[in-house]
């Protein structure tokens, strides 16, 4: 077949006339071309072509990948849910911001080095047709609108959340202010000058005065909120609490949500491509690099999914549904490997799209609603000994998970 090329590519030269030379130089400019492209052809039609295939010990180490990634993804994401009522595993410790600063260095990892580079290697396959996948930089364009749209989700999502445990906060306070109207007394004697804001001459407190105050309150002492002495923070707690758990609540229930989606996504991702592979020398150090990441992605979900003070039911689905979809990508994968072609146009822009999608959602995820949620908080800046402890964590995740880039 490569020989017919050749002919066919060198007739117009010899029969519109050529010099020798010339000649000579065209056939050694055609048959490496023609050769190259006869290759990638057989390839793109064979599908996975590698020395070490072994389809039965592929077999067994998907089993064993299996187990090993369950157990590591379980065992990550079930720490900071069963250790929220352990005093060294509270969300609210230094280990465990320190954990979680390490998580988010996996996290941006993978995002950066393994997702969003698996899917340029995807788009930029020579099996894909030039047009239009050569013409424009896709990666990074998903990747992008990713992340913009996971912004929007986060907005809308916290917003709606907001709301929701406003109008229930308000309700709750109604019925208590009501019941608190009905039991304060009225005390006529030890009227003085210096009454409280809101305080009738009568000596009984006004309900419309006690909000009043809370109101002035509320504004005078927002400025020292934040600041790193005990004093400032106490004198304001008591009215500043309800508003900032509001606002936490909701933060923590669209994180563990949205953190969730992009974790799964690139979970079923991966577990296919281990379960369509039938190279043992590919499928080793994916059981390792896996197992690692999945266990500290765990860790970062259980986290946010604890700090969201979900009910414990809600809490158990959402860690199996984590645990489960990397194994379950594997089994789909293991099923559909003899009649899957990795190399098909249709299987690479599938995955290449997939991959920087999840990539620009994990980016997102990580710089935004945990390292700088973290790094840039009061806690963390009025602590130097945390500081360093955890850029040193945040740091030595982010390298490990690039790492393991050289074996996965």
């Amino acid at each position: 077949m490569i020989f017919v090329d050749v002919l066919w590519k060198l007739f117009p030269l010899y029969s519109f006339g050529s010099g020798r030379d010339s000649l000579s130089e065209s056939i050694l400019q055609i048959i490496p071309e023609t050769m190259a492209s006869s290759t990638t052809k057989i390839l793109c039609d064979a599908g996975e072509s590698d020395l070490c295939r072994d389809d039965s010990a592929a077999f067994l180490l998907k089993f064993v990948a299996i187990a090993s990634i369950l157990l590591a993804g379980a065992a990550g994401v079930a720490i900071p849910l069963i250790g929220r009522n352990r005093r060294f595993l509270q969300t609210e410790g230094n280990l465990f911001v320190a954990a979680k600063a390490f998580a988010a260095g996996v996290i941006l990892a993978t995002g950066f080095v393994h997702m969003l580079a698996g899917g340029t290697e995807a788009l930029s396959n020579p099996c894909l047709p030039d047009f239009p996948w050569s013409k424009f930089p896709f990666p990074g364009f998903f990747a992008m609108v990713a992340a913009l749209a996971t912004l929007l989700v986060d907005f809308m999502g916290t917003q709606y959340y907001e709301r929701k445990q406003e109008r229930n906060q308000a309700a709750t306070e109604a019925a208590a202010g009501s019941e608190e109207i009905a039991v304060v007394p009225v005390v006529g004697e030890r009227v003085t000058d210096n009454k409280v804001f809101g305080e009738e001459d009568g000596g009984g407190i006004h309900i419309v005065g006690i909000r009043a105050h809370a109101a002035h309150h509320r504004h005078s002492h927002s400025n020292s909120h934040g600041t790193c002495d005990g004093h400032a923070h106490g004198h304001s707690h008591g009215h500043m609490h309800g508003n900032s758990d509001v606002e936490n609540g909701a933060r923590h229930v669209v994180v563990s949500q949205i953190l969730e989606l992009g974790i799964v996504s690139h979970s079923i991702i991966i577990g296919l491509s281990l379960g369509v592979s039938q190279s043992p020398c590919t499928i080793r150090p994916l059981i390792a690099a896996l197992s690692f990441h999945q266990f500290f992605e765990g860790f970062a979900l259980g986290g946010c999914i604890s700090q969201a003070q979900f009910r414990n039911k809600s809490a158990t689905i959402m860690a199996c549904f984590f645990a489960l979809t990397t194994p379950l990508g594997i089994g789909i994968g293991t099923a559909v490997a003899s009649s899957f072609n990795s190399h098909s146009p249709g299987a690479l822009v599938t995955e290449g799209i997939l991959d920087s999608l999840s990539a620009g959602i994990l980016v997102y995820m990580a710089l935004v609603d945990l390292i700088a949620a973290d790094f840039l908080s009061k806690r963390m800046s009025c602590n130097l000994r945390l500081q360093v402890v955890s850029y040193v964590m945040l740091f030595l995740g982010a390298g490990l998970m690039s790492a393991l880039a050289i074996w996965a």
